[in-house]
């Protein structure tokens, strides 16, 4: 009888310990994550959503466990309303890291927040995700044509990014004037959004480089719900300009890291 006792209360010490000490979650490849994020674009277009990851259940485990062993992808988009992303992607709690901001640029806040996405929450993508009617590209577009308006002061800063996005679009395009520029802009808008990230971000690169992230663009269709996949052989070739540049951020690392 006393040894089925002590037999007993091993046996569930060594369960508690086994589930004190579960191995660390293990994410999907990159590939995986994409083919994920496509046929949920699919069913969210089809109009056969799943809405998964929204019950009661996901509310009380995100209260409890920690993102980084569930969310599979890091998204950078624009604030429009138009772009609502989780619903894009038929996803739901703790499964996307999401960043917007007015016209998807990058600078250092939104660099920052996809390093904590890809290094800390450690998704194994990110999405670039531009999108058709962006005002954003249109008022830097018609800004170039000098046909602009009057901007709050803090919005000239915010989307100076894009200039150069539709410059190249203007020179690639020579037939197309005034607003018929905008969608071309907007794909070039995203290939900015990568070559900025990869100048500010020297630990993105080395993730992509390592093979333990992939950074992809993307165009969201407003009027469809379609996502338009942009070819991921254009990131690497956006990689291999960037890592010639020598004005590229170098260091990974903040100063002083650990103290705070």
């Amino acid at each position: 009888m006393k040894s089925t006792a002590i037999l007993l209360l091993l046996s569930l010490l060594l369960t508690g310990l086994a589930l004190a000490s579960s191995p660390e979650v293990k994410k999907p490849s990159p590939d995986e994550v994409l083919a994920s994020l496509k046929a949920g674009n699919i069913r969210f277009v089809g109009g056969k959503s799943q809405h998964p990851h929204t019950d009661s259940a996901r509310l009380i485990q995100a209260g409890k466990e920690n993102q980084a062993d569930y969310a599979y992808a890091t998204i950078i988009t624009c604030s429009d309303s138009r772009v609502p992303v989780e619903r894009i992607f038929d996803a739901g709690i703790m499964d996307v890291f999401v960043i917007r901001v007015a016209g998807n640029v990058i600078d250092t806040d939104e660099a920052g927040s996809i390093e904590y996405g890809l290094a800390h929450v450690n998704t194994p993508v990110l999405v670039v995700l531009g999108h058709t009617q962006c005002g954003a590209v249109t008022a830097v577009t018609q800004a170039v044509h000098g046909h602009g308006h009057p901007l709050e002061c803090n919005i000239p800063p915010l989307v100076d990014n894009i200039e150069p996005a539709v410059k190249r679009a203007i020179a690639a395009n020579p037939a197309l004037e005034g607003d018929a520029i905008v969608p071309a802009a907007t794909e070039e808008n995203v290939w900015q959004g990568i070559e900025d990230l990869f100048m500010r971000s020297p630990a993105t690169r080395t993730l992509v480089q390592e093979g333990k992230a992939k950074v992809v663009g993307a165009i969201y269709e407003v009027g469809t719900g379609k996502v338009q996949w942009l070819p991921e052989s254009k990131v690497a070739a956006i990689l291999a300009k960037v890592e010639g540049a020598p004005k590229k951020a170098t260091q990974a690392m903040a100063g002083g890291h650990g103290k705070h």
